[in-house]
C-alpha cells in the first residue's frame, strides 16, 4: 500500500475530508448534529491547514492545523495560556480522523510526522489539542500532557492537551 501526504488544495480532497470529519464527529462520535448533506465543514475551514493522507484518489485520513488564535479551545476554556508552559509559537491541531477500515497506526503516524515537519518550518513549538475520552491511553502513550477541565458534551468528551513538539519528535523517533 502506497500513501501520500500532503496539505489538502484541491476540491475533490475537500469534499472528501468533509466527508469523513462528518462521519467522525457526526456519526461516531456524536459532537454535531446530522444533516442531509453528510458532510461537516468546520468553522475554522478558512484558517485550518489540513493534511490528508491518500491512497491513490482516496482521502484515508486526515488532520488539521491551525497557528491564528482564537483556537476552538479558546472559546471552551478562559485564558488557556494560563495552564500552558511558555512557548515561542502555539498551535492546535484537530479533526483527527481515519476511515475505520484503515486504522492500522500507519495512517495516524504519518499525519503526526506531517504535522511535527510542519511545526518545525513554521516554528511551532508546542500544540494543544482537545482529545477524545475514547483515545486518552494512546494520546499519553504519545507524551501529551492533559491541562484543564474536560470540555464537551457526555456523548462527545474532550480533554484538553498539550505537546512539545521536540516530545513529539521523541515519540515518532521510535518508528524510524
Amino acid at each position: 500500500m502506497t500513501f501520500i501526504v500532503k496539505i489538502a488544495n484541491t476540491q475533490a480532497e475537500f469534499e472528501q475530508l468533509y466527508g469523513m470529519n462528518y462521519q467522525t464527529f457526526v456519526e461516531e462520535i456524536p459532537q454535531h448534529e446530522q444533516n442531509n448533506s453528510k458532510k461537516l465543514v468546520d468553522k475554522f475551514d478558512q484558517i485550518n491547514t489540513y493534511f490528508v493522507v491518500k491512497q491513490a484518489d482516496e482521502v484515508v485520513g486526515m488532520m488539521a492545523i491551525n497557528t491564528s488564535r482564537p483556537f476552538s479551545l479558546d472559546y471552551k476554556i478562559k485564558d488557556i495560556d494560563q495552564y500552558l508552559p511558555a512557548c515561542q509559537k502555539l498551535a492546535e491541531v484537530r479533526l483527527l480522523a481515519v476511515k475505520p477500515n484503515k486504522r492500522n497506526g500507519k495512517i495516524f503516524l504519518l499525519l503526526l510526522q506531517a504535522i511535527c515537519e510542519y511545526g518545525h518550518a513554521k516554528h511551532i513549538d508546542m500544540a494543544v489539542i482537545s482529545g477524545t475520552f475514547l483515545q486518552l491511553d494512546l494520546y499519553h502513550r504519545i507524551g501529551f500532557i492533559d491541562f484543564a477541565s474536560p470540555v464537551g458534551t457526555a456523548q462527545a468528551k474532550y480533554q484538553p492537551m498539550y505537546i512539545s513538539m521536540s516530545q513529539l519528535e521523541k515519540y515518532l523517533s521510535n518508528f524510524q
